[in-house]
C-alpha cells in the first residue's frame, strides 16, 4: 500500500468518526462534517486603541479584555462582530451588532463566508476556543494569543446552513433560560440585601428602620464589642508538610476556600487524620462556631458551622469565632458580618482598603449592635429564610448550566485526531 494511498485512507476514517453524538431528525442522514480553519470563515482584525482611552460616558461600547464596561466617543468597526479576548480573560467570547470600538489586543472577527451561520459560529467558539487557547497560551509560556493561532483554529462545521442554524437556536433558547434564571438570582440576592439594610440599624442609628411587630415595643439596641459576646476569637495553623498531610477522610480541616458568602463550600476540602488532629485541640469545630475568614482575598466571607464539619479543625487564615450563645446568636452574627455594616467595618480595618488582613484584636474590637437574643433570633431566621431560596436558585442555575456544558459535548463533534 503506498503511502499516498493509506494517508487517503486515514483521512476517510477521521472523516468518518467527524459526526455529532446528538443531531435532529431531519439531519440524521445529512453526512459527515466539515473540518475547517477558523481564518478561512471570516476577517480577522485587531482594534485599534489603547484601553486607556476608554471613557464611561462614550457613545459607542469599546470592547477590551477585561469585563468591565467602557467606551469610546469614536467608533472603528460598523458590522456584525464576534469578539474574541487575546490577553486577560483569553479566549472569551462576545457578539456584537452596530459601532464599536475596540483594544489593540481583542480580535475582531467580521466579513463572515455565506457558508457559515454567525450564530453557530459564536455557539461553537464559546464552547470550546477559551479552554482551547488558555491551553496554547500555557504552553506557549506567552501572556497572550497571536494571530495566526486563531487563524489556525480548527471547527466542526455541517455542510448545511439550515443545521447550522438549529443548533444555535437550541443553545440560544437555553442561554435565554440560563439568563432568566440568573435575574431571578440576582433578584433574591438584591431582595435579602435591601432586608438587611432595613433589619440592621444604619451608622449611628440605634434601632432598624424595620422591626417585627412583637419587638416594636422593645428598647432600643444595645452597642457592643464583639470580644464581650464571645469565649473563643481565633484561628488554626497548616499542618506540618502542608498539604501532604491531607488525607481523602477523617477530620475536616476547613480553609478560606471553603468559606463563602454565608454558606459552606465543601467541594473541595481537605481532611486531617486523628494524630493531625490531637495536636490541634484548641481550633477543633464546635455547634454554632461562626467562620470568618481574616487573610487573602476572601476577606470578610463568614459561615456558621454545621454537623458536616463538628470536630474539624481550620487552618490560619480562618478565625473561629464562639459565641456566647444566650447574649448572641451565631446566626445573627454571621448575618450582620456579611451586611454592608458588617463589611465597612472589615475595610475600616484595611490600610489603604486592600484587604490584607485581619488580626485577632481587630475581630474583638468589632463594633456590634445587638436586640434582645429573641430579636436576633427572628432576624437571624428571617434572612436565612431567603438564603435557602438562593441558595436552591443558585443550584437550579447551575443544573442549567451543567445541562448545556452537556448538550455542547453531545451537539459538537471532537476533531481530536489519533
Amino acid at each position: 500500500m503506498s503511502n499516498k494511498t493509506k494517508s487517503v485512507r486515514q483521512d476517510d476514517v477521521h472523516a468518518e468518526e467527524l459526526k455529532p453524538k446528538l443531531r435532529f431528525p431531519e439531519f440524521r442522514d445529512a453526512g459527515v462534517w466539515e473540518e475547517k480553519q477558523l481564518g478561512n470563515l471570516c476577517c480577522i482584525r485587531t482594534g485599534k486603541k489603547d484601553a486607556n482611552e476608554g471613557s464611561s460616558n462614550g457613545l459607542y461600547p469599546f470592547f477590551t479584555c477585561a469585563e468591565n464596561h467602557i467606551y469610546s466617543n469614536t467608533y472603528s468597526f460598523d458590522a456584525e462582530a464576534i469578539l474574541v479576548a487575546g490577553n486577560a480573560n483569553v479566549g472569551q467570547t462576545k457578539y456584537y451588532k452596530g459601532k464599536f470600538e475596540a483594544y489593540q489586543r481583542t480580535y475582531v472577527l467580521t466579513d463572515f463566508q455565506k457558508s457559515i451561520n454567525v450564530a453557530y459560529l459564536y455557539s461553537i467558539l464559546s464552547a470550546n476556543l477559551q479552554s482551547s487557547l488558555i491551553e496554547q497560551v500555557q504552553t506557549s509560556a506567552m501572556s497572550y494569543i497571536k494571530l495566526p493561532m486563531l487563524q489556525q483554529y480548527e471547527l466542526a462545521i455541517p455542510a448545511h446552513i439550515e443545521e447550522q442554524q438549529k443548533i444555535a437556536d437550541c443553545l440560544a433558547s437555553i442561554d435565554d433560560l440560563i439568563a432568566a434564571q440568573t435575574q431571578k438570582l440576582g433578584s433574591f440576592k438584591a431582595h435579602k440585601k435591601g432586608l438587611m439594610q432595613q433589619l440592621f440599624p444604619g451608622e449611628g442609628e440605634t434601632v432598624p428602620k424595620l422591626r417585627f411587630p412583637e419587638f416594636r415595643d422593645a428598647p432600643e439596641w444595645e452597642e457592643s464589642l464583639l470580644g464581650s459576646k464571645t469565649t473563643k476569637i481565633g484561628s488554626g495553623i497548616t499542618p506540618t508538610g502542608g498539604e501532604k498531610a491531607y488525607k481523602n477522610e477523617g477530620r475536616h480541616f476547613i480553609r478560606s476556600q471553603n468559606i463563602g458568602w454565608g454558606c459552606l463550600i465543601l467541594d473541595d476540602v481537605a481532611f486531617i487524620d486523628e494524630a493531625t488532629h490531637s495536636t490541634f485541640s484548641t481550633t477543633e469545630i464546635k455547634d454554632g462556631d461562626v467562620f470568618l475568614n481574616i487573610t487573602g482575598a476572601s476577606i470578610g466571607r463568614s459561615a456558621v458551622a454545621d454537623s458536616r464539619v463538628y470536630g474539624g479543625n481550620v487552618n490560619q487564615h480562618v478565625c473561629i469565632i464562639r459565641a456566647k450563645q444566650s447574649e448572641l446568636n451565631p446566626n445573627f452574627l454571621n448575618q450582620y458580618l456579611l451586611s454592608q455594616n458588617g463589611q465597612n467595618q472589615i475595610d475600616s480595618f484595611q490600610a489603604g482598603g486592600n484587604r490584607q488582613g485581619l488580626n485577632y484584636a481587630q475581630v474583638r474590637s468589632f463594633y456590634l449592635p445587638l436586640p434582645p437574643i429573641e430579636e436576633q433570633r427572628q432576624i437571624a431566621n428571617c434572612l436565612s429564610s431567603v438564603d435557602v431560596l438562593i441558595t436552591a436558585q443558585a443550584q437550579k442555575l447551575d443544573a442549567h448550566k451543567a445541562h448545556k456544558k452537556g448538550l455542547m459535548q453531545q451537539l459538537f463533534p471532537s476533531l481530536a485526531k489519533e
